[in-house]
């Protein structure tokens, strides 16, 4: 059996279709057909089952790809452990909140001075991308603070203000509890803080829209379509331009930390390692927030 047998294996598995592996390798389709077939010979059972919309797991087949995926991962840190001397080099797939205003100056300063990493960034909503970094589909997240999981180590890299921003007609605090509430997905940390306040005043929105932008919901606060909850830093440029104000909650609800996690059980390549201490040399502490 081959470690290539079994990332083409796992790839089926995730494409459900041939066709599409195929194309990403570079094989022809028999070249594909005929290593899934190799692998059902060695292991003297069906993996998939055939049918028109492409390809499904058999429950053989769903054992084989648990094992794969642990094998594969093993694999690739074995490479990275035995590498670690090296200068920092090869992927690193990061994912960030939309809102971490501050990232693109770490990001700037790690890529320019280690220009053989291939860093890759994924956006989404705290609770998605901890699962991500958990099931090693990720290597960090920058995130809301939040009681991680136990096999998860953060590391802090600023504080943020939030704050209720509405466009610039005249609201009282409780007139903005009455607006249509634009928010990221369920998972948000900053949603999940807004939803507090309106727990503790006992007020249930009127209505809650979900966007998948933090531009796209900036835009619809300053065109009135109603009030969302967002870090201070990241809306400057719209307050200095009269587009939107902002209103200040109490600190329970409004500070807040930003951190980087990753897993504490994956080895420590220096391609990570020299991440986090770019992390470390570009921690910032907002002056409103000191």
């Amino acid at each position: 059996m081959e470690f290539k047998d079994l990332e083409i294996f796992q790839m089926v598995a995730e494409k459900g279709t041939i066709t599409e592996v195929a194309k990403q390798f570079s094989y022809v389709q028999s070249n594909i057909t005929s290593r899934i077939q190799k692998l059902e010979t060695e292991l003297n059972t069906p993996l998939f089952n055939r049918h028109r919309r492409g390809m499904s797991l058999t429950p053989e087949g769903k054992k084989l790809l648990s094992y794969s995926k642990k094998i594969l991962m093993l694999t690739d840190e074995m490479k990275k452990a035995v590498q670690s001397n090296n200068e920092p080099s090869g992927k690193l797939e990061i994912g960030t909140v939309e809102t971490v205003y501050h990232l693109p100056k770490i990001l700037s300063s790690y890529i320019k001075k280690y220009k053989k990493v291939d860093l890759s960034l994924f956006t989404g909503v705290t609770e998605l991308l901890e699962e991500d970094v958990l099931n090693h589909k990720l290597d960090g997240a920058f995130v809301t603070e939040a009681d991680f999981h136990p096999d998860l180590v953060s590391y802090e890299v600023f504080h943020e203000e939030l704050v209720v921003i509405s466009d610039m007609r005249h609201y009282t605090l409780e007139e903005l509890k009455n607006e249509p509430f634009l928010c990221f997905s369920e998972g948000c940390g900053y949603r999940a803080r807004l939803e507090t306040w309106y727990k503790d005043e006992n007020v249930k929105p009127q209505k809650v829209m979900e966007f998948g932008t933090l531009e796209t919901i900036l835009r619809s606060v300053a065109m009135g379509l109603g009030v969302s909850f967002v870090p201070k830093s990241s809306v400057t440029h719209m307050v200095q331009s009269d587009l939107i104000q902002c209103h200040t909650l109490p600190d329970k609800y409004s500070k807040i930390k930003t951190v980087f996690i990753k897993r504490t059980d994956t080895y420590l390549t220096s391609t990570m390692e020299k991440f986090i201490e770019t992390i470390e040399s570009n921690k910032q502490v907002s002056i409103e927030n000191i």
